[in-house]
């Protein structure tokens, strides 16, 4: 399937181990481990690998190429109308597959056109829209989007916080391995800090009833729990947000505590914003989005509000520029000023 125009060429590194799965799909998840890739990047990839090869009838990728990828994308694209990031997130997909798993130099993959990324203007909801939505949530939720309002942090970087990450004498919270694998500290807000406390004591509760029915302790990152065996038992790194039931560890396969779903605060939200009466399509990380525009209008720079969101690049934080309520950068519209003419005269 590789012209002469595209030989093969060998891509593997010296210090790149033999992949020991014989089935694709577990040598993709085999060499996403080896990588220490997330979970997720685990599961998205698996997905557009199988998806590459069933659209195909089942043939192997080291027997298709350049045609083949991008029939597949250019599908995806007309026929499934995904977005530009679900495309490129595709298309990574598969340069991993060939390049990291086949260990197959393919230089068309290079050539192949990635989609221009589509500037949106985020949701941002107003000081009053915030107060509504949080008056219709009840408990750990409204609890947990408080805390995403008021730092700034992600959903996930918020689920997976450790007792050991939240610092109350200095007031700041830890946020270990966020996007990109950077970590970074925020504020913990004066107002929060004694309700976490409180969802502290509960999550105290639920380890100590761990402990004693001797259940595994919780996930540890980067292969901790086989230097430190004991670690995942300990208070400070449970969860600050445990889920009240056990579940199975997708790659382990033990069934132990893990942190809450990330569904439960979404369905919440969702539910609230109608209740709220906020006509705004928002989601979770709407309050995201309100943090760092509500900071900009409050007269932060735009530094300070970069390190919080953990923005490696200070452009990407500059897109909430442009939501800042000063009425289009403080221009006066001409329909504003003829009807203050009028009034004059």
């Amino acid at each position: 399937m590789y012209s002469a125009k595209y030989p093969v060429k060998p891509c593997k590194p010296a210090d790149r181990p033999a992949l020991k799965s014989v089935r694709l799909l577990d040598q993709v998840r085999e060499r996403i481990r080896y990588k220490h890739y997330s979970i997720r990047t685990e599961e998205s990839y698996v997905y557009w690998v199988r998806g590459f090869i069933r659209f195909h009838q089942l043939k192997h990728p080291k027997d298709m190429g350049s045609a083949e990828v991008t029939a597949f994308l250019s599908w995806l694209a007309a026929e499934r109308g995904v977005a530009p990031s679900t495309h490129k997130q595709a298309l990574s997909a598969l340069l991993f597959l060939y390049r990291e798993v086949l260990e197959i130099d393919l230089p068309w993959m290079n050539e192949i056109l990635r989609p221009k990324d589509r500037v949106r203007v985020p949701t941002v909801l107003s000081v009053g829209e915030v107060a509504r939505l949080f008056a219709a949530l009840e408990g750990q939720m409204a609890l947990l989007a408080r805390l995403l309002y008021g730092t700034g942090l992600r959903l996930m970087e918020a689920l997976r916080l450790r007792v050991k990450d939240v610092d109350f004498e200095r007031r700041e919270i830890v946020v270990r391995g966020g996007k990109g694998g950077k970590d970074r500290r925020v504020m913990l807000p004066d107002s929060l800090a004694a309700p976490i406390k409180d969802q502290l004591a509960h999550a105290r509760l639920i380890w100590s009833q761990d402990r004693e029915r001797s259940l595994p302790g919780v996930f540890m990152p980067d292969a901790l729990d086989r230097k430190y065996p004991n670690a995942g038992m300990q208070w400070a790194w449970f969860w600050v947000w445990p889920a009240p039931e056990l579940s199975i560890d997708p790659r382990s396969g033990v069934r132990r505590r893990h942190h809450l779903y990330e569904q439960r605060l979404q369905r919440a939200i969702k539910q609230a914003v109608l209740l709220a009466g906020v006509s705004k399509q928002v989601s979770v990380h709407t309050l995201r989005h309100s943090f760092a525009t509500h900071l900009l209008e409050s007269g932060y720079d735009i530094r300070t509000v970069q390190e919080l969101l953990g923005h490696s690049d200070v452009s990407t934080t500059m897109i909430y520029t442009h939501v800042l309520n000063r009425g289009g950068l403080g221009v006066m519209s001409p329909v504003d000023r003829m009807a203050a003419s009028s009034l004059v005269g």
